[in-house]
């Protein structure tokens, strides 16, 4: 079954194509069951060649299957080729399995819509590009989708092309974007220098006989973390994914929270060989990381929209996986990865639950009481809350812990930022749920919506059963690591042995087990006193969320996210516009338009000149030939003489 590896990212492509080409004639539900079930078949084939793969010795987990060559040009032969190993099959796994449970759930959030055959393309062409981007077997597959799927993002977020909004944040994640994958770029050219290849086998294989801490590693995986910063929302390119909230929230789902967002960490993980080399840049992502998660917790701690408090918590779980990775613990980073997709994917379509069933409102200020109205919605997002703010046995707990404890024995000082960062993520999780789930009703004092109020109700199965396949899997998850000093059964930590062969963990244990007990112990100590904080002021709405123009001092600059936005807009927007400006004025108008011109009016004039001496009178002609003719003696003469 391995050598048919490329049907997974080929089903994908497949609906794509055949929803692009005729979709208008098949209608949206049609389409969604065609774009469906591409991608469930996908999983299908992820799943087979999972099981034939765990068949195998450990050793023995690592085949590359290639299709053809793609590109021959002296040292560099990039082949069309797909890599099977364990990373790569668990990245597939979750792209393919909570791709498929978003894509049924689309079906009924996207009822009704007029367009949404080309939405279920996007998805499909989405899945494309993901899935050759984790399967690449050389940096140049690996870029394909790099690139595909910020096209598609781009894409989706615009969805809704008509309102300003999708149509400003299209653009400015596709800008944001571009820049950090300029970085990725240097990073590959750089590679291709000094190691002469793209390929993942040979470079892991180069790459030993280079030393810890040479210079051109450093830039080489430093460019490469430039654009990992810019995909996986990191500072300072982290300011396009809040504002991507403007697409339809499956999108979300899908692409800023469970998946896309998730091929920065990814990619660091694939070249781990590389980046244990470079302690510098290491140091570098878990610094980063670490003011990502805590800078991003502090905005979402005021923010109203359900989605953008989910989406600042995106960036602030992301911010821990970069933080595992630059500690050297690069297996911690892939499972939060996998467990922050089910629970963040569970949490945003669990807020896409209430979204439709409120009418498509999405400030939290203008719900409450929702959780006898929508039973499902409301126990599907309590779990995900628990999960994301790290409950024991919850799937966060397990994953966000393995992080934080291998981060203190790296760096204690990054472990309070971190722990700091925990204990907010369960103070703003538990505002948006009791503000939303409890309290009075407060939706018909907003927006023209009394008498709707009385119509919220469940969301239809096709939406409440992924919420609760996705609920399982965030409770569930979890036991795929258990730390070592909780595995009473003995089972070992399983996510970790799986990978052992793929990364390179270099993460160092320097404390005993007393320490990581009381290490957990605070870190569960956290995430209560947030729970107490919210519940004291949100569980019968007595804090409910002030109107904007009431916030004042240190909340208004929190609620007004530092005024990042604006900055970047004076520093960077405005005066690369006022700079374009001049150049245009100053350069294009006077000197390139004056050479085009300037030639243009010269030929002009000679050619009104030339048009003098056409006369038509023969005695003209003779004195012009004669004068030729003696013109052409004088300078014959003059050349010999």
């Amino acid at each position: 079954m391995i050598e048919n590896v490329w049907l997974i990212t080929a089903l994908p492509l497949a609906g794509f194509i055949i929803i692009g080409l005729l979709g208008n004639r098949f209608g949206e539900k049609l389409s969604g069951i065609i774009a469906s079930l591409f991608s469930s078949l996908a999983f299908i084939v992820t799943a087979m060649i999972f099981i034939e793969v765990l068949t195998k010795e450990e050793s023995a987990r690592k085949i590359v299957v290639k299709l053809f060559d793609w590109i021959v040009a002296g040292k560099i032969n990039a082949s069309v080729a797909y890599q099977i190993d364990p990373l790569s099959l668990v990245m597939t796994l979750v792209v393919t399995g909570v791709g498929s449970l978003i894509h049924f759930y689309s079906i009924g959030y996207m009822h009704g819509d007029k367009l949404s055959a080309k939405y279920f393309a996007y998805l499909n062409l989405f899945m494309f590009s993901m899935l050759n981007l984790v399967l690449g077997s050389n940096l140049l597959i690996m870029f394909l989708g790099w690139e595909g799927v910020g096209l598609c993002s781009y894409l989706l977020i615009g969805y809704y092309y008509e309102t300003k909004e999708a149509g400003d944040a299209g653009k400015k994640a596709f800008i944001v974007n571009r820049i950090g994958d300029f970085g990725f770029l240097i990073g590959i050219f750089l590679i291709i220098f000094v190691f002469g290849t793209l390929d993942f086998s040979e470079l892991e294989h180069l790459a030993k006989d280079h030393h810890s801490g040479e210079l051109v590693i450093f830039w080489i995986t430093l460019m490469l973390f430039i654009g990992a910063t810019g995909k996986s929302a990191q500072i300072p390119l982290y300011v396009w994914l809040p504002d991507a909230m403007a697409g339809p929230t499956p999108v979300s789902a899908l692409i800023h929270a469970a998946t896309m967002v998730t091929s920065g960490v990814y990619m660091l993980a694939r070249l781990s060989f590389l980046y244990v080399k470079a302690p510098e840049t290491m140091f570098i992502i878990c610094i980063i990381g670490a003011l990502t998660a805590l800078f991003a917790a502090t905005i979402g701690m005021l923010q109203n929209d359900i989605k953008k408090v989910l989406a600042y918590s995106t960036v602030s779980q992301l911010g821990y996986m970069f933080m595992g990775v630059g500690a050297g613990a690069f297996s911690a980073g892939i499972f939060h990865v996998v467990t922050h997709a089910f629970f963040k994917a569970l949490l945003f379509l669990g807020a896409g639950s209430v979204i439709y069933a409120m009418h498509h409102e999405q400030d939290i200020r203008n719900m409450g009481g929702l959780r006898k109205k929508l039973p499902i919605t409301h126990i599907t997002f309590l779990i995900g809350t628990l999960a994301i703010a790290g409950t024991p046995l919850f799937s966060g707990f397990f994953s966000k812990d393995e992080i934080l404890w291998k981060v203190f024995n790296y760096s204690p000082a990054i472990w309070v930022i971190g722990a700091t960062g925990a204990l907010i993520t369960s103070y703003y999780m538990f505002r948006l749920y009791f503000v939303t789930f409890y309290g009075e009703s407060r939706s018909h004092d907003h927006h023209g919506l009394d008498g709707h109020d009385q119509g919220v109700h469940e969301s239809p199965l096709i939406m409440t059963l992924p919420l609760i396949i996705l609920a399982v899997l965030a409770l569930a998850g979890g036991f795929l690591g258990i730390p070592h000093i909780l595995d009473i059964f003995h089972s070992g930590n399983i996510i970790e042995e799986f990978l052992h062969h793929s990364v390179s963990d270099n993460a160092v244990v320097s404390h005993g087990k007393y320490m990581e007990i009381l290490l957990m112990g605070i870190s569960v100590l956290l995430a209560f006193v947030g729970f107490i904080f919210s519940y004291k002021l949100f569980f019968k709405n007595k804090g409910i969320p002030r109107k904007d123009e009431e916030y004042a001092g240190l909340q208004k600059t929190v609620y007004n996210k530092y005024y990042i936005d604006e900055i970047y807009n004076i520093a960077f927007v405005k005066s690369i516009y006022h700079f374009a400006l001049v150049l245009w004025r100053a350069f294009d108008v006077f000197v390139i338009d004056g050479i085009v011109n300037g030639v243009a009016r010269l030929l002009k004039n000679l050619g009104q000149g030339m048009r003098e001496t056409e006369t038509g009178v023969v005695h003209d002609y003779m004195m012009y030939m004669a004068g030729g003719l003696v013109s052409f003696f004088v300078l014959l003469f003059l050349f010999y003489l």
